[in-house]
């Protein structure tokens, strides 16, 4: 009998990596023929190396999972993915398995132990195409229009990953956005208008073209001599700037 294999497709190498040493510790015999970094890449994986096993991120860049699982005929797709309970209540079947980040090692062990028990059988079940629909559905397509819980931010050669209750603001600036905290500053690559999309606007107000506040963390609005709206925050020493297109947001009542 073969030793199993698997694909593992995410668009942070580092989570990437990270799947892949846990696997190593968990399954040491499962073979990862390949690590795709994006969608097209995961679905040309799957069909040059016919893997038993692909851990697929949802969101990902030129194809979603949800896409490449369409196309993952006889083999069992594990999710992983940031988003809560909607993929959870879609995903809670036995056809295939889904890991929400963070993911604990005992998750990943579950995941794992029925992944095996599906592979000692001699039959293998396709991919639910009915279920890959509701899940689009619930997720609005690729995932945009659900509410973020989490931020994967890059911190040296490490992932961090952020509560974004935890977010004081965020400020882009080039090809990257900074997440800063009251502890630190991280940066990530989604941009300033894919993060307006999908956090809580009563939480996240845009005031500037390159900065969207955490709401609950600005202490007080005040006006400096020329007139301008800046921001003093309760969990960080700067201020913000806020530019007039949106100075009506402060306003008094």
């Amino acid at each position: 009998m073969h030793a199993p294999t698997a694909l593992i497709a995410d668009d942070e190498p580092l989570l990437a990596d990270y799947l892949k040493t846990k696997l190593g510790m968990f399954w040491p015999e499962l073979d990862i023929v390949a690590v795709a970094r994006n969608g097209l890449e995961a679905a040309s994986a799957l069909r040059e190396h016919e893997p038993d096993v692909a851990f697929l991120d949802i969101k990902m860049p030129g194809l979603s999972g949800l896409d490449v699982a369409k196309g993952a005929d006889g083999c069992h797709c594990v999710f992983v993915t940031a988003f809560d309970q909607y993929a959870v209540e879609a995903f809670e079947r036995d056809a295939i398995d889904y890991l929400l980040k963070p993911y604990s090692d005992e998750r990943l062990q579950r995941t794992i132990s029925k992944l095996r028990d599906k592979l000692a059988t001699p039959s293998r079940s396709d991919l639910n195409g009915n279920l890959l629909d509701s899940l689009r559905a619930a997720l609005g397509g690729n995932g945009a229009g659900q509410r973020l819980t989490w931020i994967r931010a890059g911190h040296g050669s490490e992932v961090k990953l952020i509560a974004v209750d935890e977010v004081c603001y965020f400020h882009a600036a080039d090809k990257y956005t900074t997440v800063m905290t009251r502890d630190g500053e991280y940066l990530i690559r989604t941009s300033l208008k894919e993060l307006t999309e999908q956090l809580d606007p009563d939480q996240f107000w845009q005031v500037h073209r390159a900065t969207l506040v955490n709401v609950r963390e600005i202490a007080e609005a005040s006006r400096d001599f020329a007139g301008k709206v800046m921001l003093r925050l309760k969990s960080r020493p700067e201020k913000v700037a806020v530019s007039r297109a949106y100075a009506h947001l402060f306003k008094q009542m």
